[in-house]
């Protein structure tokens, strides 16, 4: 059964691509859940509206996320937190803390979108990556100083 697709799903297509699935496929999963419609001529006229409509909201919103990375490239953090002799933290500087520096400068930054392997446990600056949109990033700096 061919369908138009009127959004992007892994491993099948983008959004306003025809695609060729099978039967219960496209009955049980994809209509009901309106990710496709019937490949019809009337249909690929609307989805292609659609896609059109979608992707100047796209526009938008990574001209948006561009902005934002600008004024984000100049951001330090500084965190003061108790270390032992070695400079290792007793604690950690999370995505979370982050997070709520970032709110305090008035960015609304959501936590996940704050990229750290792991927690930062050492003393020092460390450069922190922010994923704001699909290909647009940020990097802030995280200076962690000895609490005395």
């Amino acid at each position: 059964m061919e369908v138009i697709l009127r959004e992007d799903i892994d491993k099948l297509g983008t959004r306003g691509q025809v695609v060729k699935v099978k039967n219960g496929f496209a009955r049980n999963f994809l209509l009901p859940r309106r990710m496709a419609v019937f490949a019809t001529e009337s249909n690929k006229k609307i989805v292609e509206q659609e896609r059109q409509s979608w992707l100047r909201k796209e526009a938008t919103v990574k001209a948006d996320a561009e902005g934002l990375a600008k004024l984000l490239e100049g951001v330090v953090l500084e965190f003061a937190r108790k270390a032992g002799e070695e400079d290792h933290l007793f604690g950690s500087v999370t995505s979370l803390d982050i997070e709520g520096a970032l709110t305090r400068k008035s960015f609304n930054i959501e936590k996940k979108k704050i990229i750290l392997d792991e927690p930062l446990k050492v003393l020092g600056e460390h450069k922190v990556t922010i994923h704001l949109y699909k290909d647009v990033n940020a990097e802030i700096t995280v200076n962690i100083v000895k609490e005395s």
